[in-house]
């Protein structure tokens, strides 16, 4: 229950939401536990700087059990790409750097594929295939670039929708060079830093380990602190597709900021204008997928969103088992924080996000989302 800041915060929180409702949310959370569809997990529901949090079951089980707690560290696989490459490209594009309608070889020439744009990229559209091929093998980032170059797209650009990882490697790298520092490292300075995103990095420090969710056995180890994707293991940790670290408070305060149009508590990180850009429609019209600059909206991955939220509404999963929902109608964000690949990559939780989106819609008092939608 959410007590932290004492009786008249947890009474704000009743006027935003309905008890029965979050209680209901708590023990469909819980249900999941106890059918190891995840060890644990963080639950955060917030509308108009009103959150409601609780921490759930395990944060470790092997080699020790450990109970999870709210300000846990998670893994949060590709919701880095909506974290910190997306936005990271976006200030680029503000300060005139680059333009989304940019091949991408004007900023990567050894990328030889002229058709294909930064926009092509941003909405999975650019007609890569899901993922790198291991063959030939490839132990670092400059291998690996090597063979993305190489790489043959499975459909022209903007003909079809095709979530790929690819898509993100090559945007990371093109941060990097137009930035002309370290994708970490711009970030930090630009993104996390500004916003006080305090636990949110690539590479967490080993001070703060103990908070670190671990995530899947690999041999002897169990990953702890070390990115779970493989491919970004490969590359150093550091990747425009994965690697980003971050607590539940971290993320509500990135979603809050998105919400009041790009700034947080007087600290601007994007204009209005291009956080409406980034969070709207712009795949082709005539395609049945719509996603927003990295954002999904409704596609296949829109677990989340629930039966209730609408098209128009916009937000994220990761493998690891994080996902983040963001209403801009009814000022509402959601997300669940879980580590489901610990010990083993068994844990399913699709149902529950399905679950969890429509009880968080549910939840919401005075609000009527059957007239919201930016696409009506």
């Amino acid at each position: 229950m959410f007590l932290g800041a004492g009786l008249p915060a947890y009474a704000a929180v009743l006027d935003q939401f309905d008890s029965a409702k979050l209680a209901q949310m708590e023990t469909e959370i819980s249900r999941a536990i106890v059918d190891r569809k995840l060890p644990g997990g963080v639950l955060w529901i917030e509308r108009n700087r009103c959150h409601y949090v609780k921490a759930f079951g395990l944060r470790a089980s092997v080699p020790k059990s450990e109970p999870m707690t709210e300000d846990t560290i998670f893994d949060v696989a590709s919701i880095t790409k909506v974290l910190a490459t997306v936005p990271a490209l976006m200030i680029l594009y503000e300060r005139g750097q680059l333009k989304l309608d940019d091949p991408v070889a004007r900023h990567l020439p050894e990328f030889k594929r002229g058709s294909i744009t930064i926009r092509h990229l941003l909405t999975h559209t650019s007609g890569f295939t899901r993922t790198l091929s291991g063959f030939p093998d490839w132990g670092d980032f400059k291998a690996a670039f090597k063979l993305i170059c190489a790489e043959r797209p499975e459909n022209p650009p903007g003909a079809a929708f095709l979530y790929s990882d690819i898509n993100f490697i090559i945007l990371g790298e093109l941060v990097q060079r137009v930035a002309g520092m370290k994708l970490n490292d711009f970030v930090a300075r630009e993104i996390f830093g500004p916003l006080k995103m305090h636990d949110t990095s690539y590479r967490p420090p080993e001070s703060k380990r103990s908070r670190i969710a671990p995530t899947e056995r690999a041999g002897r180890e169990v990953l702890r602190g070390k990115v779970h994707d493989p491919k970004a293991q490969r590359m150093g940790g550091v990747a425009g597709h994965a690697g980003v670290f971050s607590t539940a408070s971290d993320v509500a305060r990135f979603a809050r900021m998105l919400l009041n149009e790009g700034e947080l508590d007087g600290v601007r990180i994007l204009r209005p204008e291009t956080v409406k850009l980034m969070t709207t429609v712009q795949t082709p019209a005539s395609m049945k997928t719509r996603r927003g600059l990295g954002w999904d909206i409704d596609s296949e991955f829109s677990r989340p969103r629930g039966k209730l939220f609408p098209v128009g509404s916009y937000g994220h999963t990761g493998f690891t088992g994080v996902c983040l929902w963001i209403d801009p109608f009814s000022k509402t964000f959601w997300m669940l924080l879980s580590n489901r690949v610990h010990p083993e990559p068994s844990g399913n939780i699709y149902a529950l996000q399905r679950a969890l989106g429509t009880m968080s819609a549910e939840a919401v008092k005075n609000f009527d989302f059957r007239g919201a939608s930016a696409l009506q």
